[in-house]
């Protein structure tokens, strides 16, 4: 027999024995009651002994004089009223109950019934397991067994270099000879980093699908409990009920909520996630063996996560899932359109070209959106339209249509985003002009949006340059034309310095401070990014930062002058044009901007075959001038 046996059997003894003195407390008898004959009972009353009676029909029940309890029977005798009365006997009298025993009956009985199905649901709860009362240390893993939901890598598009690399876990789940007979061993564990929305969770449940093994499915969170040692108590079952249905994948999503970095809380100290994180590094790689039990755990903060997690025989792979260039983008709009009725005119080339930095979320929301706008408007089919729509949604907000806007507020907002499309389209080597508005959207009154022709990975010194001066475009545009300032720049001047502040501060794009960096970033894992920037530099450096910062943007916001002073009339077009249209694409604004009338505008032309503007002068001479 083992130990589970006596466990067993000394909870039922004990839960029996608590049964009975709960009887007995709810049964016991309050007091002594004496039966006596009818006759005896007249005798005391004769001799004053009763003090008081209750007649209920024929049943009399009272107290004598020493407050000893009696009770009879009595026939229908019409002068035992009067023979109480004349002793100066206390009385009291209560109507006949019909179902008094019954009522007596569950009285006694239903405390009994009570306990004993409270005690049977105690019982049930407790060899449940799982989440049940009493089993705190159980693991909350959930497998994943429904075919109907089963994912394989077909649903998966966009990210296919960390496809490749798990690829080799699902070929040794189902072939382990294949890689055993050289001596090769599996990873223990994968390691998915990637920013939100790229599809790590999915990547983890079409691993599942596609080795046809049980998979294990919990997040990081589920661990960590209010009572101590619960969080290491999970780890333990969760790992021998892996090792019971090996092999198979352990899925651990968000896993930098018990995977932090030890001793980083105030004061040290060995708190029950250190607790919890020692459980797991020992359940990865410790005395004990998991042979078949490969465990994949997802995380957007690889940036904390303790060192001995990352190390080989623990994590030995990490994948990375990045955001998806072009290529990817189509591939995930086609699986996320393989359920919606699209129109003739949808181009799902286009779509991912004008999505650039979507991950995988954006673009199913994305998709969501146009359909929900198509069927809005009573649509059998999604057009190129909605999805413009829906795409101008997300990327921009939705339209405030509701907002009143005075016609002098109009005017300052359509200088403004015409001097950001200006700056932008006479400046070489900058991203091309997508669409400009001056619908109010989300909490900006107007918006100029640019869309790359390719992908970028790399930023060069100039390109940077002419960002800020597009961004300081239109409050040059405001200054030159209405001579006044508004505080719709505000975001813009926001990020034209935080852009310069890192072109000195962590690109080493200065020439009087050369290449280094400064300001360490040194983020604590307990006190968060308020506590970051570690100021490495000395007082005269910090003189010289700021001077060069405001050097920077100063000579960018001068340049940006220079060309709306240069190009006046055709700045006065572009805002014209907004304020009778309210919405200009990039076809648009070229037009325009070479002086031709919109009714030549190609739609069907992308930006990205346009020429470029040819540069004067004036505008060649500021550019250079700013990049001295």
């Amino acid at each position: 027999m083992n130990n589970s046996f006596y466990k067993n059997l000394a909870l039922w003894l004990v839960m029996g024995l608590v049964l009975i003195l709960l009887f007995n407390l709810f049964n016991a008898p309050r007091s002594q009651v004496k039966k006596v004959i009818f006759s005896d009972f007249l005798e005391e009353v004769q001799k004053g002994n009763v003090a008081e009676v209750t007649i209920k029909g024929n049943d009399i029940q009272g107290t004598y004089q020493d407050n000893t309890r009696f009770k009879t029977f009595s026939p229908n005798d019409p002068d035992l009223i009067k023979i109480l009365r004349s002793k100066n006997i206390r009385i009291e009298a209560k109507p006949v109950d019909e179902n008094s025993w019954f009522t007596n009956l569950f009285i006694s009985w239903f405390p009994l019934i009570l306990i004993i199905a409270i005690w049977i649901y105690l019982m049930r709860q407790m060899q449940g397991g799982g989440a049940k009362a009493l089993s705190f240390g159980k693991s909350k893993a959930k497998m994943l067994s429904n075919p109907k939901q089963k994912v394989t890598f077909e649903n998966v598009a966009g990210i296919d270099e960390a496809k490749d690399e798990l690829q080799e876990i699902i070929e040794f789940l189902r072939d382990p000879q294949k890689f055993q007979k050289l001596g090769g061993k599996i990873p223990k564990g994968v390691l998915l980093m990637g920013p939100p929305g790229t599809g790590k969770t999915l990547l983890a449940r079409a691993i599942a699908g596609e080795a046809n093994v049980p998979f294990f499915s919990i997040s990081g969170s589920d661990f960590v409990e209010m009572f101590v040692g619960v969080g290491a108590s999970r780890v333990r079952d969760l790992f021998e009920q892996g090792k019971k249905n090996a092999p198979c994948i352990i899925f651990v999503d968000e896993i930098d909520a018990v995977g932090r970095h030890r001793g980083a809380g105030l004061g040290g100290g060995h708190d029950e996630r250190e607790q919890t994180l020692n459980q797991l590094l020992v359940e990865l790689d410790g005395f004990e063996s998991n042979e078949g039990v490969i465990i994949v755990a997802a995380t957007n903060r690889p940036d904390v996560l303790d060192p001995a997690l990352l190390r080989p025989g623990r994590f030995d792979r990490q994948v990375v899932v990045s955001r998806p260039d072009i290529k990817g983008r189509e591939g995930i709009l086609k699986v996320h359109v393989k359920n919606v009725p699209l129109a003739d005119d949808v181009d799902l080339k286009v779509l991912s070209r004008g999505t650039p930095g979507f991950s995988g979320a954006d673009l199913a929301n994305l998709v969501n959106e146009a359909a929900l706008l198509a069927a809005r408007k009573g649509k059998d089919k999604v057009s190129m339209e909605d999805f413009e729509a829906a795409k101008d949604k997300v990327m921009m907000g939705k339209e405030r249509k509701s907002l009143i806007i005075s016609d002098e507020e109009r005017r300052i907002t359509a200088y403004h985003e015409s001097g950001h499309a200006l700056v932008a389209m006479m400046l070489p080597g900058t991203d091309p002009i997508h669409k400009v508005t001056i619908i109010p959207r989300g909490r900006a009154m107007g918006l100029t949006q640019q869309l790359p022709i390719d992908e970028k990975h790399n930023y060069s010194k100039d390109y940077l340059l002419k960002n800020i001066a597009i961004l300081l475009g239109g409050r040059a545009a405001e200054e030159v034309v209405l001579n006044s300032l508004s505080t719709g720049s505000g975001n813009d001047i926001e990020r034209a310095t935080e852009l310069a502040r890192k072109m000195v501060c962590e690109w080493g794009m200065s020439e009087k401070l050369g290449p280094l960096s400064f300001g360490k970033k040194e983020e604590q894992i307990f006190l968060g990014r308020e506590f970051a920037q570690h100021r490495d530099y000395s007082e005269d450096t910090a003189i010289l930062i700021d001077q060069e910062i405001k050097r920077i943007v100063n000579e960018n916001y001068n340049l940006a002058k220079t060309i709306l002073t240069t190009h006046l009339d055709r700045l006065n077009t572009l805002a014209m044009a907004l304020l009778e249209r309210e919405v200009l694409d990039g076809a648009e604004i070229e037009a325009l901007v070479k002086g031709e009338p919109l009714a030549s505008v190609k739609k069907d032309a992308p930006a990205a075959n346009r020429e470029p503007l040819p540069v004067e002068a004036a505008t060649a001479t500021a550019a250079a001038a700013a990049q001295k």
